[in-house]
This record gives structure tokens, C-alpha cells and sequence, in this order.
């Protein structure tokens, strides 16, 4: 038996954010009825075998509690089953302020689902606005209270920072506002500008002025200090939680633990090679009736692409890279694997080491991308 993370891609919101980069659409029609038809073809198909056990289920997007309450009961009702036969740790739903009734939560209580993952993002009107969000900070509250009164054990909010027109005062008022909402997570995304984005298309033509790069570090290390103070545990870049809120699901992906993937788009890791299903609704319904394969961009790594590429994850998380456990999984030194990179980015003070660990200082989380982007090409033999 193979432990696996299941993920199942929603690709459907009422409107495209201005800044995001997944794949997503409005739907019309029965392209709604025919994706969750498709999906619950190829779920039953991955899981035929029985080879595969599900320890944990995370359903994303899009928009899932976008859904047709009717589509929502089908695609629920068919991982229910998933939940009953393999008894994962955790079943996670992406959800939005806007759109989770209470007839959807509790669909999604009875299915199994024991954590939501709201999108807040920010509790400014204006800000919100700007990223294109349909939502009100009002609308987050009542989420949020839904949330607890159906039973869910685990609630998420994220944020984002960096957002054009944000200052430090209104990030330190989305921090505390999520505060006090009592989440036993929070993650914290700074905003990135995402080629052919309708975002990036209105900095380009002046539209929107990105914040300069010194408000957004001294966001970005705001949040650390703000969430520290209230009892979270940063333990990825952008990942902070109560004792026990980890995501487990998200866990998985950055210790480089296989992980399958349905839906249109979904990305899969397995025996060393990854894949990802067809970026498109249609052609992936498709395939799915005509009984051919969904999967494109198949890649099987070399020992060294799976090492770069396990160190890459790994510094991502607070814990860093553990290097006999990296020894032990990959079968190479990481001392001797990443020599210059280590070298280069101690001597800038980006990374702190020992005979234990390789991990990011707080200097260096800011700057995560710049270093990590030196894991992925190994100079040691």
C-alpha cells in the first residue's frame, strides 16, 4: 500500500480574481454536471486497484462551494465513500465568504469534511476591491460563524499582503481582525503579479502601483511577529498555526510525500515522476467518456532533479532541511550536494547551518525564492 494526499480541482468561480493564476472559469450549461461526472469516473478509476490509501483529501480550486448544491452533493457523496474506506486524518474544502450557505456546510459536515479553508484575503472593503473579490469583511464574519456552529474542527483564513493601495496600518487591521476570529490556521500570501493576469495587465498600462519592496517585507515579517504573538507557529513561509492546525494535506506536498490529483488541471507525484491532468474542462470530460488517458506534462526525475527538488520543499518549511533525514530519503549529503549554495547564502546571512539542519534565518525568509531557486541545481557530485 502507497500513502497518498488526495487532491480534487474545482475549476469553477462565479468571476476570475484579478490576480490569480489557476485554472478556473465561469461555467454555463451542464459543464458543471459534466465535470462531476468526469471526476467521480476517474476517482473511482485511481482507487480501483486498491493499492493506494488516502490519507488525506483536499478539494480546491476555483471555488468549491461554488458548486450547485445538487453538483456539490454528488462530488461530496462520492469522497464520503473515499472517507469511509480509507479513514483519512484530515478532509479539507476551500471555501468563500460569498458563497458557503449553511445547506452546503452542513453537505460538507455530513461527507466527512473536518476542515475549511476560507479565503478572507483582507478585511479592507477597498482592498478587497482591488483583488476583485466579491466578498465584504462583513461576509467573512458570517462565514466564519458558520463554520463553528456546523462542527468543523479545523478553520483556515487566509490573507494576502502587498496588495496595491495597502498600508501597514490596514494589514495590521486584516492581521488582527483574523485574530480574533479565532482560527487555529492562517496563511499568509504576499501578492505576486502572474503573467496574462488582469492584475498584472492593469499595472502594466498604470492602473494599479505595486507597494515597494521594503513595505512589503516589513509586512510579510509583520505577520510573523503579529501571529507569534497570538499563539501561531510559523512552519512554512506563509503557514501559521495553533498546536495541532497544521495542514497536513500541505504537509505532505513539501516533504515531497506522493500525492494524486483529479480534476482538470490536477497535479500528481508518484514513484519518482509527476504529471498533471489536462488544463481544460471539455477536453478533459472528454476524454474521461471516451475512456483515454487525462494526463499531460508526465515527468520521471533523476535521483539528483528528486534531491534538488526534496531540498527546494524542504527549506520552504521553518523546520528546513534535517539532514540525516535528507540523507535517508534522497542518499545524498546535502552538505556536500548544495556546497556553494550553502557557502554563498551563509556568508549573506540567509541561511543558518549545522550538522543537523540547513534552515532559512529570518533575514532569509523574505528572500526564500532567491535562495531555494539555488537548492534546485546541485553542484556536489
Amino acid at each position: 500500500m502507497i500513502d497518498v494526499g488526495l487532491y480534487v480541482h474545482v475549476p469553477f468561480c462565479p468571476r476570475k480574481c484579478g490576480y490569480c493564476d489557476f485554472y478556473s472559469i465561469t461555467p454555463g450549461g451542464s459543464l458543471v454536471a459534466d465535470y462531476v461526472d468526469a471526476v467521480v469516473t476517474e476517482l473511482e478509476a485511481v482507487l480501483a486497484d486498491g493499492r493506494l490509501c488516502v490519507e488525506t483529501i483536499f478539494v480546491g480550486g476555483g471555488t468549491p462551494s461554488f458548486l450547485p448544491e445538487s453538483s456539490l452533493a454528488r462530488l461530496m457523496g462520492c469522497l464520503a465513500q473515499v472517507y469511509r474506506t480509507h479513514h483519512p486524518s484530515e478532509f479539507s474544502v476551500e471555501a468563500n465568504p460569498a458563497s458557503l450557505t449553511s445547506e452546503k456546510a452542513v453537505l460538507l459536515r455530513q461527507a466527512g469534511v473536518n476542515r475549511i479553508s476560507l479565503g478572507a484575503q483582507s478585511f479592507v472593503c477597498a482592498e478587497l476591491e482591488t483583488l476583485d473579490r466579491l466578498h465584504r469583511p462583513e461576509d467573512i464574519v458570517a462565514g466564519v460563524e458558520l463554520v463553528r456552529r456546523t462542527g468543523f474542527e479545523h478553520l483556515n483564513l487566509d490573507l494576502i499582503f502587498g496588495i496595491p493601495g495597502q498600508t501597514l496600518d490596514t494589514w495590521n487591521r486584516s492581521l488582527n481582525a483574523a485574530i480574533e476570529l479565532g482560527p487555529d490556521h492562517v496563511a499568509c500570501y504576499g501578492l505576486t503579479y502572474e503573467p496574462d493576469t488582469p492584475l498584472t495587465r492593469r499595472r502594466d498600462s498604470g492602473q494599479v502601483v505595486p507597494v515597494d519592496e521594503e513595505l512589503d517585507t516589513a509586512m510579510y515579517l509583520r505577520a510573523i511577529d503579529c501571529l507569534a504573538e497570538a499563539g501561531f507557529q510559523q512552519y512554512e513561509i506563509g503557514n501559521f498555526a495553533r498546536p495541532e492546525g497544521q495542514c497536513r494535506h500541505n504537509l505532505r506536498y513539501w516533504r515531497s510525500q506522493p500525492g494524486i490529483g483529479v480534476g482538470p488541471a490536477a497535479a500528481s507525484y508518484l514513484n519518482g515522476c509527476r504529471w498533471r491532468n489536462i488544463v481544460s474542462v471539455e477536453e478533459y470530460t472528454a476524454r474521461i467518456r471516451a475512456g483515454q488517458d487525462t494526463a499531460v506534462e508526465i515527468e520521471c526525475l533523476d535521483p539528483l532533479d528528486r534531491a534538488g527538488e526534496a531540498a527546494m520543499l524542504r527549506l520552504r518549511m521553518t523546520d528546513g532541511i534535517r539532514c540525516e533525514e535528507f540523507r535517508a530519503l534522497t542518499g545524498y549529503d546535502p552538505h556536500v550536494l548544495f556546497a556553494d549554495a550553502i557557502q554563498n547564502h551563509v556568508r549573506t546571512g540567509l541561511l543558518t547551518v549545522d550538522h543537523d539542519r540547513i534552515v532559512l534565518t529570518r533575514k532569509g525568509l523574505p528572500l526564500a525564492d532567491a535562495v531555494i531557486r539555488d537548492f534546485l541545481k546541485p553542484t556536489g557530485p
